[in-house]
């Protein structure tokens, strides 16, 4: 993934950091939940497609705009908060390069084939 590209995801994690200090939460709270949405990886004990469907729901941005976006809407700090968590941990997630997941194998991705050098964003 270009370098330009993951200057834009970190942007991102950075505005997820900045909206979970507007909450009334603790500075832990953050750390300690920010790898909870690779709970979706438990589909790829079924199969592939499986696998791919869960990853990429809690992996998508904008599920998390949109958990946030109600959350602000019904003033639910906690929905906002899975919206921050979905948010930032997807963007964290790209600066390594893993993107949404094709049904196909773990290591296909929006963003290329993980560990291969060339991939769609080189």
């Amino acid at each position: 993934m270009s370098y330009l590209l993951k200057l834009e995801e970190l942007a991102e994690l950075l505005l997820g950091i900045y909206l979970f200090t507007l909450l009334d939460y603790s500075w832990w709270i953050f750390p300690a939940l920010i790898l909870l949405p690779d709970i979706g990886m438990v589909g790829y004990l079924f199969n592939l497609k499986t696998g791919a469907w869960l990853y990429n729901l809690f992996h998508h941005k904008a599920i998390a705009i949109t958990c946030y976006f109600i959350g602000l809407w019904l003033a639910m700090p906690v929905l906002k908060l899975v919206g921050i968590i979905i948010f930032s941990h997807a963007a964290l997630d790209r600066i390594f390069g893993y993107g949404l997941k094709y049904s196909d194998s773990f290591k296909h991705t929006h963003l290329g084939w993980l560990g291969n050098k060339t991939s769609v964003h080189e």
